[in-house]
């Protein structure tokens, strides 16, 4: 009698992965929701790594939720009007620090396969909210949220007390998308 048991850890690792989206989205809650990670590296003002695996990578990259910052490293579009400021700020709150990740249950990931997710900080606060009120992102109005019309608020507030990019910002100076959806938005 032959008995031939598998222990290869690829095959392991592919039966562990979801199938369907929705597989997808109860994996990813189970594995990040309300759990606490370490930031290891800090892309942009809006992206962030931390260090659990994520399918082939040894890092998990978290998109956050509901907020666009300037763009640091975007081919076609360059270093963009306060995009240094804005990653260094996320650098500083969170670069080798523990942050802990909140997810949406009907999306948790985005268009490039990120996690999305509201991260907190050590000190209770959520990044997310903090690069907006502090002036350091847009309230990303593309995709709905349960924080939508809060962030909007915050965005407005940014504005209006001219914090961070609203200081020196220009019509063309904004991103795109915020361009078309607000055709008469004016650094006021």
């Amino acid at each position: 009698m032959f008995i031939w048991l598998d222990h290869s850890p690829i095959r392991r690792k592919w039966q562990r992965q979801p199938k369907s989206e929705e597989q997808r989205k109860a994996y990813d809650f189970e594995k990040y929701h309300a759990k606490t990670f370490t930031v290891v590296k800090v892309v942009d003002g809006d992206t962030i790594d931390i260090d659990i695996p994520d399918g082939n990578n040894n890092h998990t990259r978290i998109r956050l939720w509901g907020i666009d910052t300037p763009e640091t490293k975007n081919p076609k579009l360059g270093v963009m009007y306060f995009g240094p400021q804005a990653a260094d700020f996320a650098t500083e709150l969170t670069l080798r620090k523990n942050v802990t990740v909140y997810l949406e249950k009907h999306r948790t990931r985005g268009y490039y396969g990120r996690l999305l997710a509201y991260v907190q900080l050590p000190d209770k606060r959520f990044l997310n909210k903090v690069l907006l009120s502090e002036g350091f992102a847009y309230a990303d109005l593309r995709f709905r949220h349960n924080s939508y019309n809060k962030y909007k608020q915050l965005e407005a507030s940014a504005r209006s007390r001219k914090k961070g990019l609203w200081e020196k910002v220009t019509r063309d100076q904004l991103p795109e998308w915020l361009q078309r959806m607000k055709p008469n938005l004016r650094n006021k």
